[in-house]
């Protein structure tokens, strides 16, 4: 077992804070800047690349990166997560969620279990059930095929699948792949399930129910807000309903539901795309083959994890680099810039498995920490945010390191000349000039118009967004927030801090109440 210790006790640290910092303007400057951009690259999987060419790192911090992550043991730890360490030291847990795009050590046995063969069965399970849905040998009550499939859930039974669906349904529907519409219920307001409900044709609809526990209070209350809107139509529900939890919960063997698919607890929901979480959604709407082209990218991405030289792992360099600017140089946020309308939603779902899995103020002991960890994410496609909250990544007080992501190729094709140059030229000239206007900056005699520069930020790129690119994306960035946790050594799959609000809502509800509580529930008319 490699030495779980804190960041600031380590010898790497110590030095990499004394290392001289790098000028981002210096290093960009004329033909060594122009030297630069084509050296720093490391290629990644699927036909993606990590270019961090204008990050303010030089060669010399780039030796003690490597220090840190030979020191830290970052690619033993990885393989002690896949191979099934107790990882998840607050639940006593596995972290498996890698099993299900593909083997990548030795069989992992939980529970009396082969987990790899769990999730395979399942996946299995769910491309026969896919199938049959599509070839119109699972109907509604009329015997009439479905044509919209409908995910309710919420966290990282919505997020992650939400993102993945929005990012692939254009290129699906190009290549004649999209099979019915997906829609996505996930809040606890009455208006996000009746504006899905009255937008879809409920009898030609079927729902999946996904709740690990089949008691989670948002979902369970918009699965019954949805069973009625179907009786309501005279439909039965159960013709309409399917289950993703795990084999113990009171989903599981349900004569109100079509099929119910299995999880376990070594899968958080925020890592849960490419489980049945994700898997049945997509498939739905897809077919199991563009899943399993999603699986494979991701399981790509997953080997390129286990290599110890970071100029060959660049979920390893982008984790360090990244502690390197929360750490050393302060920066507290990080943009996340897809210029890629399909990723639309990608940002959020980035969010909510960074700030979930590493905001965290105690290690994996339960020790407070000294040093910062998880920073906050935000983020938009370009170029929609350059209209918003760019003035402030440009010329605001704070450094806000960024990472693009763009594509050479749109996903349709669908594109004219206009005044000279294509859309998607115009696109991507936005985002190269982007990225040297945050670095280089701009001279002015006017302080108004004048930009200081050094304003970090990487670019991953790739020929086109497709399944096989979106698993690899997807996997580069959990892969990255977990090296980022294991040097700040933290738990990175648990989430206590979603836990105590759920508890005094429940406390809300049943008028249990006092003091400020009970005065923000009278104010609210509860």
């Amino acid at each position: 077992m490699s030495e779980w210790i804190n960041l600031d006790q380590r010898q790497a640290y110590k030095e990499l804070k004394e290392t001289k910092k790098a000028d981002l303007k210096t290093l960009l400057a004329g033909e060594n800047g122009a030297q630069r951009v084509r050296n720093y690259i490391v290629e990644m999987a699927a036909g993606l690349s990590y270019n961090f060419a204008a990050k303010a790192v030089d060669d010399n911090i780039l030796k003690v990166l490597q220090k840190l992550a030979d020191e830290a043991g970052l690619t033993e730890k990885y393989e002690e997560l896949y191979n099934g360490a107790m990882i998840n030291t607050g639940e006593k847990r596995l972290v498996l969620h890698q099993l299900c795009r593909g083997q990548l050590g030795k069989d992992v046995i939980a529970d009396g279990v082969n987990k790899r063969d769990f999730y395979v069965k399942q996946q299995e399970r769910i491309a026969e059930f896919a199938k049959k849905v599509h070839e119109g040998k699972i109907v509604n009550g009329n015997g009439e095929k479905f044509n919209t499939v409908v995910q309710i859930g919420i966290g990282g039974s919505d997020l992650g699948p939400r993102a993945m669906y929005i990012a692939l349904e254009n290129w699906a529907r190009k290549h004649s792949l999209l099979n019915m519409e997906a829609r996505f219920i996930s809040n606890v307001d009455p208006d996000d399930a009746a504006g899905v409900l009255n937008g879809i044709d409920k009898a030609h609809s079927i729902f999946v129910l996904v709740s690990k526990s089949g008691t989670t209070l948002e979902t369970l209350t918009n699965e019954t807000f949805v069973k009625e809107a179907l009786k309501k139509e005279g439909l039965d529900p159960a013709k309409h309903m399917v289950a993703v939890t795990s084999e113990t919960s009171p989903l599981a063997k349900n004569e109100g539901y079509l099929d119910a698919f299995f999880m376990d607890d070594y899968i958080g929901g925020r890592y849960s795309s490419s489980s049945a979480v994700g898997g049945c959604v997509l498939s739905l709407a897809f077919t199991p083959e563009v899943f399993a082209s999603f699986l494979n990218g991701a399981n790509q991405m997953d080997e390129t994890g286990k290599n110890k030289d970071i100029m060959k792992n660049a979920a390893m360099l982008d984790a360090l680099i990244g502690v390197y600017e929360r750490n050393v140089l302060g920066y507290e946020t990080t943009a996340v810039l897809p210029y890629s309308q399909a990723l639309a939603r990608f940002p959020a779902h980035l969010q909510q498995l960074d700030m979930e899995s590493n905001g965290k103020s105690v290690n994996r002991y339960g020790e407070a920490v000294d040093y910062k960890t998880g920073p906050i994410i935000f983020g938009e496609p370009g170029t929609n945010g350059q209209h918003s909250f760019y003035q402030l990544l440009h010329q605001g007080k704070d450094i806000v390191p960024m990472q693009f992501i763009g594509f050479r190729n749109s996903q349709l094709r669908t594109d004219l000349d206009i005044q000279g140059s294509s859309s998607q030229a115009k696109l991507c000239a936005n985002v190269a000039a982007q990225i040297v206007g945050f670095a280089c900056g701009k001279e002015d005699e006017n302080p108004n118009k004048r930009f200081d520069g050094n304003r970090p930020s990487s670019i991953i790129i790739g020929d086109e967004l497709d399944p096989v690119s979106l698993g690899a994306l997807l996997a580069h960035f959990e892969n990255k927030v977990m090296f980022q946790g294991f040097l700040w050594n933290l738990n990175s799959f648990d989430q206590e801090g979603v836990q105590l609000g759920k508890v005094l809502a429940k406390r809300v509800l049943a008028h249990d109440t006092d003091g400020a509580l009970k005065v923000y529930s009278d104010l609210l008319n509860i």
